[in-house]
């Protein structure tokens, strides 16, 4: 998804959303007041599972604050997919998208606001309204998108290109997320990680 800046205090302004929606659709302030009307908060303490393996998820979040990861665990190792915050959503996708159990885990790496919206309303607003429907297609494909040039620069791009890009599209994550996380979503080894960090300035 486009990148965005990453919100985490007081004082969320739905206008911000509003704006971050308007990237992938130029979404009417009407439609968007008929998606946002249907939301309902959310919240959950660091550490807390969204959603884990097995378990389909039946909320789409919206992230009003924090810092969110999806990841599953293979033998000793952890592979993380990726990170959400504000004003993104928050998913595993495919569970969602499809109401299939998910085979990753969805958990709060530091304490997190939301308002979020059942599969069945969603449903319900993409056929009231063409203009929600053709917003989530779009979102769907940016999603869709990212993956693909992140399964691209895992192989194309080294090391240090792979943490620079990561680094410019989210800053703040580098402060607010355990550096081993990171290196798992960048394919890059918690050593040469962290000589990256302390020897690869911005």
């Amino acid at each position: 998804m486009p990148g965005t800046s990453l919100y985490l205090g007081p004082g969320f302004d739905p206008m911000e959303r509003y704006e971050y929606f308007k990237q992938f659709h130029d979404i009417s302030l009407a439609d968007y007041r008929l998606l946002t009307d249907n939301l309902k908060p959310r919240s959950f303490k660091k550490g807390d599972c969204i959603t884990v393996p097995g378990q389909v998820q039946r909320e789409l979040y919206f992230v009003k604050s924090g810092v969110q990861v999806a990841y599953f665990d293979s033998g000793d190792k952890t592979y993380v997919i990726d990170f959400s915050y504000s004003p993104n959503l928050c998913a595993i996708a495919e569970s969602f998208s499809f109401q299939v159990p998910s085979r990753y885990f969805l958990t709060c790496l530091t304490e997190s606001e939301f308002e979020c919206l059942s599969y069945e309303d969603l449903q319900t607003l993409m056929d009231q309204s063409r203009q929600i429907e053709r917003l989530f297609r779009r979102m769907i494909e940016a999603m869709l998108a990212g993956m693909i040039d992140l399964h691209i620069n895992l192989r194309a791009l080294t090391i240090e290109e792979r943490y620079k890009a990561f680094c410019r599209r989210n800053p703040q994550l580098l402060h607010l997320v355990p550096h081993k996380y990171i290196a798992s979503h960048l394919g890059i080894d918690p050593t040469n990680f962290s000589k990256l960090y302390n020897h690869v300035k911005f």
